[in-house]
Order: structure tokens, then C-alpha cells, then sequence
């Protein structure tokens, strides 16, 4: 478990396909940068484009996914000197990713996490994952 301001915490980081299944998901303590995840989330897909939000929006991890084929759908931060174009329509379907933590959430286990152990909780947010899917 991490610390952030609020007291321990963690982040699930999860890759989601295009119907909003979960793809790859893993964990990190909360005072964790997004940004740090991404390579080992997109790791081995082909995909077109790459959706984000703002904590994914470092040069590097821009320049890495251009480079792997993909569009980067990712708003640039609000004080950036030159913001890069993405596209806002497509930006809209981000919100597929955010439905499924929803879902996920509705597991207590998730949302109140009584497990001490990282990869217990992993396990358990693997397991809703699974359920969530065969739904």
C-alpha cells in the first residue's frame, strides 16, 4: 500500500478494450504517477488509437506511442506551451474505462480494500474483472 494525502492508498491501472472490456490491469501504491504504467499496460497490443487522460500526457510516453503505430487521444495538461491536436469526439469514449472502475467498485472488497497484501487485492480485482466480463 501506498501513502498519499488522504492516508494508504492504492491505483488500479487498467487497459480496456473497445467494447469496455478489461484487458490488462495492475496495481500501484497511491503517491504512484499514472504516466509510469502505460508501457507495461499497451505492451504487446496493436491498436489504433490510445485514449487517455491527462496523467498519461508526458512527451515520452506521446513519442513511445506514435512510435508503436497508435494515435495518441490524449488532452494535453492546461498549462502546456504547445499543446499537441487530439481528437475530442474520440476522446469521448474514454469514458468506457471509467464505467468499468465503476463496475469494479461495486465489489466491497474493491472499493473498501480490506486486504493488507498488494497481490490479494490484485487477485480479487482480477476475479470481478472476470465476472464483470462474463455478464
Amino acid at each position: 500500500m501506498g501513502r498519499s494525502r488522504g492516508g494508504f492508498s492504492t491505483q488500479i491501472h487498467v487497459t480496456v478494450a473497445a467494447l469496455g472490456n478489461p484487458l490488462r490491469g495492475c496495481l500501484t501504491a497511491g503517491q504512484c504517477h499514472d504516466s509510469t504504467q502505460a508501457q507495461a499496460l499497451l505492451d504487446g497490443y496493436e491498436c489504433g488509437y490510445v485514449i487517455a487522460d491527462r496523467g498519461y500526457a508526458a512527451e515520452a510516453l506521446r513519442d513511445w506511442i506514435i512510435q508503436r503505430g497508435a494515435i495518441p487521444v490524449i488532452p494535453p495538461h492546461q498549462y502546456s506551451k504547445h499543446p499537441p491536436e487530439y481528437d475530442t469526439g474520440l476522446y469521448r469514449e474514454r469514458h468506457l474505462v471509467e464505467c468499468f472502475i465503476n463496475k469494479i467498485k461495486h465489489f466491497r472488497r474493491v472499493f473498501s480494500r480490506f486486504d493488507k497484501l498488494a497481490r490479494r487485492y490484485l487477485g480479487f480485482v482480477q476475479l470481478a474483472s472476470v465476472l464483470i466480463g462474463l455478464r
